[in-house]
């Protein structure tokens, strides 16, 4: 049975900030509760609580809400009042459309003397001869209305003048009532014994059912599947049909029993749901011949990028932003990558063989897309890098002298073994120069132009 769980009170204290020590007011309407507790412990300053529409075929567990004002019980398998002496405060007692029967046990109601209003609507016991007058007479307080019809001074006077008589009336109809519902319950039972035995015949029978072995019968195993379930579909229309127009008696177990029906059918649908959710073909990745296709089902945006610099492949896939990571499968092969979203495969075919073992993939923290960087299996080395890294570390100076020069140093050329300076390429140097702006002083240049011929090494020069 379900009883009143944690989880649900807070989740219905949502306008208390989930807070039920201090709750006041709590509805707890249409949740299929069957058992009454908890709430005189955790709520102890309720003022307003609503019941309606469940399970419920006891009153319990309230007699320790002091403050408690209103009580709503209406559309349960209530068939007795008791229970509610401690409830002080109690001014408004709704239990329209239950099963109480035992009219007497509203005397327990003597002890609420705030008492105003009571709702007894759409019960067996308002069908007694005599009950509005039963009821007046016996609960003094009640000075305002019973069953939303008010209660006038006259009628009070004349109630309590017959209140013996009546009363004897109300007993005797009580007893045949309470007989008639022991001999409900018992049909009740025995109509359940039925169905059970039922179920059991049924599902001995399927077990005993001997699959088939043949390879004649193999062949027509899918023919017979489909039969079978169209079958089970007729069958289960026909149970429902049954079900809603066999005559029942209107009683709390009657009541039980729609519900656990309706539940067992949610519940089987729900199963036929997941279990076609399984059988569900799966997405043809790679073909019969061993082709791995491109597949796009969850039907996202990407990019795949060849960086050549770092030479790996990145891959940049537009997952949903607010997705959990969870539901990510990323698995990297040689020559291609397939991502699961959701369930759903992602998969592409990569332009180069690349290292699984050394890729890697992280989640974009402003996009939340997927970024799978994978190297290349082949390592190139190009010469242009190595050359760009020597200048790196290089002088200074020797980067400018290159740039002054004009001319591309080879890789074998290693300036650093010369300990002289090549003098051929000073005086070329120099004579480019002579041929600048008059700034750059041409005179001394034609000067060591004219004594090339008795040029002398000069250190300090």
């Amino acid at each position: 049975f379900l009883s009143v769980t944690e989880e649900l009170v807070r989740r219905r204290a949502e306008h208390n900030n989930c807070e039920i020590f201090s709750l006041e007011e709590i509805s707890l309407h249409q949740q299929e509760i069957e058992k009454l507790e908890h709430l005189d412990k955790w709520c102890r300053d309720l003022k307003i609580l609503y019941l309606q529409n469940n399970l419920i075929p006891k009153i319990e567990n309230v007699g320790k809400l002091k403050k408690l004002e209103y009580l709503n019980v209406a559309l349960n398998n209530i068939e007795r009042i008791e229970n509610l002496e401690g409830c002080e405060e109690l001014k408004k007692l709704d239990l329209t459309a239950n099963f109480v029967g035992e009219l007497s046990s509203i005397e327990s109601l003597k002890y609420n003397i705030h008492l105003k209003e009571l709702f007894l609507v759409g019960n067996p016991c308002t069908e007694f001869e005599g009950y509005r007058q039963f009821v007046v007479a016996t609960l003094h307080q009640l000075k305002k209305y019973l069953d939303s019809k008010e209660i006038e001074r006259s009628e009070r006077i004349k109630a309590l003048q017959n209140y013996p008589e009546v009363k004897w009336k109300i007993r005797e109809q009580e007893q045949a009532y309470l007989l008639k519902r022991a001999r409900e319950k018992e049909e009740a039972q025995r109509r359940m014994q039925e169905k059970k035995d039922e179920k059991q015949k049924q599902t001995d029978s399927k077990l005993g059912f001997d699959s088939p072995d043949s390879p004649q019968e193999k062949s027509n195993q899918a023919e017979e599947d489909g039969e079978q379930e169209r079958c089970r579909t007729v069958d289960s229309d026909d149970e429902d049909r049954k079900f809603w127009e066999a005559p029942t008696p209107y009683t709390p177990e009657s009541r039980l029993e729609t519900h656990r029906y309706i539940e067992e059918k949610r519940k089987a649908k729900d199963n036929i749901r997941e279990s076609k959710k399984r059988e569900k073909t799966a997405w043809t990745l790679v073909t019969a011949e061993g082709k791995v296709l491109n597949v796009n089902v969850p039907k996202l945006h990407f990019s795949l990028k060849d960086d050549e610099e770092n030479n790996q492949i990145i891959l940049d896939l537009a997952v949903y932003r607010h997705l959990d990571t969870s539901l990510l499968d990323v698995d990297v092969q040689p020559t291609y990558i397939c991502v699961l979203v959701k369930g759903k495969p992602f998969q592409l075919v990569l332009p180069e063989e690349v290292k699984p073992d050394s890729s890697s993939a992280k989640r974009s923290q402003t996009t939340g897309h997927l970024v799978v960087t994978m190297p290349k299996a082949k390592e190139i080395i190009l010469a242009k890098q190595k050359v760009s890294a020597s200048i790196k570390h290089s002088d200074c100076n020797t980067e400018q002298k290159n740039t002054r020069s004009g001319q591309v140093e080879k890789l074998e050329v290693d300036p650093s073994k010369y300990s002289f300076p090549d003098v051929t390429k000073i005086i070329q140097e120099k004579e480019r120069m002579g041929r600048g702006p008059i700034k750059l002083q041409p005179q001394k240049v034609t000067e060591v132009k004219k004594s090339y011929v008795d040029f002398e090494n000069n250190e300090d020069v």
